[in-house]
């Protein structure tokens, strides 16, 4: 059963964020103006000891597995920090889950997880392991955060005024499959998600969710494969509605809409696509955790409380 999760508060001007590489390494120059746009914002970003790091044999990834959750275990630690924000994705997120001492983290005090695409081991790894609801949003080295304003402008809302950012109504949403159902918000990239499929930080199923489905570059059997997955696994079960964000260079779109149907439209529940989160430009911001109605017919996703408190 997918429940609604502990929110972290929102943020304030002046609280310290603590940015983490989780997944792959960010080029120092993205890196720098991403920073500059948080301290407009009135943040103060720290950037962790091993953000850039290097691997010992995996020129992918910015240092060991074991460095990279130290540097999450540190942040996520220290009552100082605010809120968690991942650089970038690319790879590297799942590795080094098992080195993180979940235990230890439960008693502290939620904050603020922001990321996307590899991140959303993370968001489903706080999820399960610590109860705490994560925003499935724009990280700072990413080219839409430092080029589109509205982008930008929508996780700045959401962190510091989330009462003002509760529906989603973009003209690009359209219904797949008519229908109103009431849920809470879970999922991220498909790809992800189908790869988190035993490992201890997958869910049994997804009764009572609305569960988020995105991804990028998958070609159309790929996609195919991921839902096949989800399916077979029984996270679909009981899923009371889904919403789908961007496809970007999965292909042309009626090809993955005739996928998605085959995959999910024998569910009996509604599906609206076209909810403008994930790879795409401008990207929104969707907390994971939160309880939400989707309307696919009135093409929006309406959450019920704030992201953050």
């Amino acid at each position: 059963m997918i429940e609604a999760l502990r929110r972290p508060r929102r943020l304030r001007a002046g609280d310290r964020v603590a940015v983490v590489s989780p997944s792959s390494a960010a080029p120092e120059d993205r890196m720098a103006a991403g920073l500059a746009i948080l301290r407009e914002w009135g943040l103060d970003p720290v950037v962790m000891p091993y953000v850039n790091g290097l691997h010992p044999r995996l020129a992918y990834l910015p240092g060991s597995d074991e460095a990279r959750a130290a540097d999450l275990q540190q942040a996520w630690s220290d009552p100082g920090f605010a809120a968690v924000v991942s650089t970038r994705g690319g790879y590297g997120a799942q590795r080094m889950l098992d080195f993180v001492d979940w235990e230890a983290l439960r008693g502290a005090e939620p904050k603020v997880y922001i990321g996307f695409s590899d991140a959303t081991a993370l968001h489903e790894a706080l999820a399960v392991n610590l109860g705490v609801a994560t925003l499935h949003g724009p990280m700072p080295t990413w080219s839409a955060f430092i080029d589109d304003t509205a982008t930008r402008e929508h996780l700045r809302r959401t962190l510091f005024e989330p009462e003002a950012v509760r529906k989603l109504a973009p003209p690009t949403a359209r219904a797949l499959v008519s229908g109103r159902a009431e849920g809470v918000t879970f999922g991220g990239c498909l790809s992800l998600l189908a790869s988190s499929v035993g490992t201890g930080e997958d869910r049994p199923d997804g009764a009572g969710g609305i569960l988020l489905l995105e991804d990028t570059a998958e070609e159309d059997y790929r996609l195919d494969r991921y839902l096949t997955q989800l399916r077979r696994s029984g996270l679909l079960d009981g899923v009371a509605g889904i919403a789908l964000g961007s496809w970007i260079d999965c292909g042309p779109e009626d090809e993955v809409r005739a996928v998605v149907m085959d995959r999910l439209g024998d569910l009996g529940v509604p599906i609206l696509e076209g909810v403008g989160f994930g790879h795409c430009t401008p990207s929104w911001t969707v907390p994971l955790g939160v309880p939400a109605t989707l309307d696919a017919d009135a093409g929006t996703l309406t959450f019920a409380v704030p992201a953050l408190r």
